[in-house]
């Protein structure tokens, strides 16, 4: 029988060695007992008493250019928030906030069932509504989900079987991933943006029997540059196969009416299934998937996910609704302009100084290398007034560790030039200027 204690030479040699830990290291373990449960809990404990642990710190306010964090260990810091991906600033916007607690009054908090039962409600199908009109394709459909997340999980599984295969960049998201592995298809990856390797495994799995489903994005929030949305779309015509583009990071955003990277490369009527989450430009929570009629009918229903969760909340459901009508808008057109002004600044302060990611998206990636430094890094910025996203093993991999940040439309220039200011003396103490 496993006894819940741990070994006291390993909790040692985490309090000795706590920067050179990483959250993966407490993933596995072989025994029956709860060691690496056990051993994670200490772990924050120790980067807590020693006043390192930046996570999970709580906003004060709403996502706004500038905020308040209340860390875990009582301490308050005020920051350049370049850590939400809030683009457009819809989630604070006053019209957007009243159609919420509009719906809230007519609706109630919550759907109450699932939208298969009970829980679907006219809201919903306003919403609906609504995103076939935005994107402007009227043999299309919309599935809604309560997660973006979910949305890649439900409509993947759906859609593959066992016996068939999903073909993904190198570079996906995890609900990519999970979703290919949950549908029992065979799973295989080609390297990041590569298209000579993915035309190499479409010839080696494309044959008349099998349904094969290629898997990329609009912009990898992980490098922060564009699919190459157009090639795949030739590729996926080539060889018979089905394609799945997920914008979460540019729907609202890219392309000259904000429909995104598909827009920008003129495939929006040739892919099989655009993913969309709620969480980034519409400033909300939740997603969809917007596709033909039928497939839409058939991920509804055969979306687990979906299928077994409760519906979309009223409140967020409406907001997302003026969202679209803002974004279709002269506001939308106006703000994505000023995006992208912001995005291009930021990057011209940080051009030539230190390794920043290619292209000219507002999701800005900036390398600092070993993981070893993510602890101090994260802690300077934030005591030096910079909220960011750092990314390290395994979501990308090892000793490629990464700040990002997500530009908006909301942002000063007075408050970028502070952030990159910020970055600049990080990169200097940490060591990673460009040589």
């Amino acid at each position: 029988m496993a006894v819940n204690t741990l070994d006291e030479s390993l909790v040692k040699h985490v309090k000795d060695n706590y920067a050179d830990y990483t959250y993966d290291m407490f993933m596995m373990n072989m025994s029956a007992d709860l060691e690496e449960i056990e051993l994670f809990s200490e772990y924050v404990d120790i980067l807590n008493d020693k006043k390192l642990y930046t996570f999970e710190a709580a906003r004060s306010g709403t996502q706004t250019t500038e905020t308040d964090l209340s860390r875990a260990n009582g301490e308050v810091v005020h920051v350049v928030n370049l850590s939400s991906y809030n683009y457009l600033g819809f989630s604070y916007h006053p019209d957007v906030i009243k159609a919420a607690q509009d719906a809230v009054g007519k609706y109630g908090l919550g759907a109450s069932s699932s939208p298969i039962i009970s829980g679907t409600y006219l809201i919903h199908k306003q919403l609906e509504e609504a995103l076939v009109k935005f994107f402007g394709l009227p043999d299309r459909g919309v599935s809604l989900f309560t997660a973006g997340y979910s949305v890649n999980l439900g409509a993947i599984s759906a859609f593959i079987k066992p016996g068939h295969q999903v073909i993904m960049d190198a570079a996906s998201h995890m609900s990519i991933v999970e979703g290919a592995k949950l549908s029992g298809g065979e799973m295989t990856f080609f390297r990041h943006n590569d298209m000579a390797h993915l035309e190499e495994l479409l010839k080696e799995k494309c044959d008349d029997f099998t349904r094969v489903l290629i898997c990329v994005e609009g912009i990898y929030s992980g490098d922060g540059d564009y699919g190459n949305l157009k090639e795949v779309v030739r590729l996926a015509k080539k060889y018979g196969a089905f394609t799945l583009v997920d914008e979460a990071h540019s729907a609202l955003v890219a392309g000259e009416h904000g429909k995104g990277v598909c827009e920008q490369q003129g495939v929006l009527e040739d892919v099989d299934m655009y993913v969309m989450t709620f969480s980034k430009a519409f400033g909300g929570v939740g997603g969809a998937v917007y596709a033909k009629k039928e497939l839409v009918k058939y991920i509804n229903w055969y979306a687990k996910c979906r299928m077994f969760s409760c519906a979309l909340d009223p409140a967020v459901t409406g907001g997302m609704t003026k969202v679209i009508e803002l974004a279709g808008g002269p506001l939308g057109a106006e703000r994505r302009k000023r995006l992208k002004e912001n995005a291009k600044y930021y990057r011209s302060l940080l051009e030539g100084k230190v390794k920043l990611s290619e292209g000219d998206a507002w999701v800005v990636i900036v390398h600092f290398g070993a993981e070893s430094k993510t602890l101090g890094l994260n802690d300077y910025l934030q005591r030096t007034g910079l909220d960011t996203s750092i990314i390290q093993f395994p979501a990308v991999p090892r000793n490629e560790a990464r700040i990002r940040m997500f530009v908006t439309s909301e942002h000063t220039q007075e408050q970028l030039k502070r952030a990159a200011d910020i970055i600049l003396s990080a990169a200097a103490k940490f060591d990673f200027l460009k040589k």
